[in-house]
């Protein structure tokens, strides 16, 4: 009896398959983390040699894509099944889904995530109370990337410090402020860091290597030290019942400090009232004498809400004489109806680069900000 030829569509799929199952493993890899949690888990059917690709994912995420079909799997089942059959090292690992996990779960999974090497560490806890990190993840000493939202910090008096983290993004995290300044101070290679909405109100930052600074809160104050590195600085400050002043005088002095400032961004609260403001700058001056241009690299400059009040055009005033290489400045004006009038004011500004720009952008236009 002859046998029977397999169909075409069978063939075809079965060609498909073993075109996938020789690509180099380099490139499975990355085709795997760019797919779903759940689609990576499926491509386990495709062949033998599929089998364990998902299962040595090095990059994990579990985002709100993560869900099941079945009604009885859960978002801790999946995650648990993931981790469970996992095979080598997890170099990244996202919770940003589920709803009101409970702390238990959080905690075991990253007391396993301890145990692997994990460089790169992401919790979003959007809802319920904040998750306090259990002590376990401070011994993470591989972590490059940090990354928490909604948590609690308190790290064990043992704690010296991640020495090798790179990229560090608190957004309402609830920690003291020493903890924070220290945590800052023993992070050596630290180069990127945002802050926002934090729970103390005086920010001081000690980072030789930082490169990258967008900050956001209601502080009293803040201090830079060691901070000669900062090329791209946006500061968000909501004052508590006064406008902002920095430390020991405002802005201004702040700004000298930081020599190869590239691009900044500022919102409104950042000067306290025209003779603190006449004071710094008389300072500033004071302190470096004829010295013309302080802000040697700065490119880029936005600032947000202006009005025409004479402080803020002194503040103005002061980066468009001291920016030799500027090429654009980005202004929203707090009202509509002043945008003529700050206009004929900018126009009498002088400048120390002759090819900058001023731009003027829509004060009701959304996402202006984060542009």
């Amino acid at each position: 009896m002859k046998q029977r030829k397999p169909p075409k569509s069978r063939l075809k799929l079965e060609m498909e398959v073993d075109r996938f199952s020789n690509l180099p493993s380099d490139v499975v890899e990355k085709i795997l983390s760019r797919l779903p949690i759940r689609e990576a888990v499926r491509t386990s059917v495709l062949s033998t040699k599929w089998r364990y690709r998902s299962a040595m994912l090095p990059h994990l995420v579990f985002d709100d894509q993560c869900v099941s079909t079945r009604k009885n799997i859960t978002f801790v089942n999946i995650v648990d099944h993931v981790l469970l059959g996992h095979i080598g090292p997890i170099h990244k690992f996202e919770l940003s889904g589920g709803d009101c996990l409970d702390n238990w779960d959080i905690d075991r999974w990253i007391l396993h995530l301890s145990r692997n090497s994990i460089k790169e560490f992401i919790l979003v806890i959007r809802q319920g109370f904040n998750h306090r990190i259990p002590s376990c993840l401070f011994s993470c000493q591989d972590m490059i990337h940090l990354e928490l939202l909604g948590c609690v910090l308190k790290p064990p008096s043992t704690f010296k410090g991640f020495r090798n983290l790179k990229s560090l993004v608190f957004q309402r995290v609830t920690l003291a402020q020493d903890v924070f300044q220290n945590l800052i101070a023993c992070c050596p290679l630290l180069e990127k860091l945002t802050l926002s909405i934090p729970t103390f109100h005086h920010l001081k930052i000690d980072a030789p290597n930082l490169q990258f600074l967008d900050v956001e809160g209601d502080f009293e104050d803040v201090t830079f030290e060691n901070t000669l590195n900062l090329a791209d600085v946006c500061i968000r400050i909501y004052p508590r019942g006064r406008t902002w002043v920095c430390d020991n005088s405002n802005l201004v002095k702040l700004l000298v400090q930081l020599p190869l400032i590239q691009r900044l961004k500022i919102g409104r609260y950042f000067l306290q009232a025209p003779q603190e403001v006449q004071a710094a700058l008389s300072e500033v001056n004071s302190l470096y004498g004829n010295w013309i241009f302080p802000l040697t690299q700065l490119r880029l400059v936005k600032i947000y809400y202006v009005s025409d009040v004479k402080t803020e055009l002194d503040f103005i005033r002061f980066l468009l004489l001291n920016s030799p290489v500027l090429e654009k400045m980005i202004v929203t004006p707090d009202d509509a109806s002043d945008s003529l009038k700050l206009i004929k004011q900018f126009l009498r500004l002088g400048r120390a680069s002759v090819h900058s720009e001023i731009i003027f952008l829509d004060p009701y236009s959304s996402g202006n900000f984060s542009s």
